[in-house]
């Protein structure tokens, strides 16, 4: 992954790092980046020893209906199941209209379009990087994420491994 050297991007990373430190990091890191990027909502999905996705946080306003749906997720399932399972970035320029294949009906649920799921990685020992979570935000309208903004949104995932 490239490294930030934007001086706003940095400070943003030292900012979500703190909040990595703190009481619900993962509440805090979500609420900052959906701020940062303009979102309208994310979700934060974490590894646990079953093999599933378990709901750490969600945006506030998202429907019950919606967050039963998410709250666990197997891996290679669903766009946080993807990600998880590439280790790589999964997004959608629209949920509504995606014919990847990548997009379950428990996303469309949420009437959000642009989107998108980075993995959480965790540097092994070794240097080998394994996905431990998946942290996703969306738009309610159609978005494209550029790769500098896949690039900001992976490290900021990375505070919380």
């Amino acid at each position: 992954m490239g490294r930030i050297v934007d001086p706003i991007e940095t400070a943003l990373l030292a900012e979500v790092a703190q909040l990595a430190r703190q009481a619900d990091p993962c509440a805090r890191v979500l609420e900052r980046a959906v701020q940062h990027f303009r979102a309208d909502s994310g979700t934060i999905h974490l590894l646990r020893e079953d093999g599933l996705l378990h709901l750490a946080a969600a945006s506030r306003g998202l429907p019950e209906f919606v967050l039963a749906t998410v709250r666990t997720i197997p891996v290679g399932k669903g766009m946080a199941g993807l990600a998880v399972e590439r280790a790589r970035p999964v997004d959608a320029c629209n949920l509504q209209t995606d014919t990847s294949g990548d997009v379950r009906p428990g996303a469309r649920a949420t009437g959000l379009q642009g989107a998108i799921v980075v993995p959480i990685l965790r540097r092994e020992a070794g240097g080998q990087e394994r996905a431990v979570g998946a942290f996703g935000i969306a738009n309610r309208a159609e978005r494209t994420f550029s790769a500098a903004e896949q690039a900001l949104l992976i490290e900021i995932a990375r505070t919380l491994a």
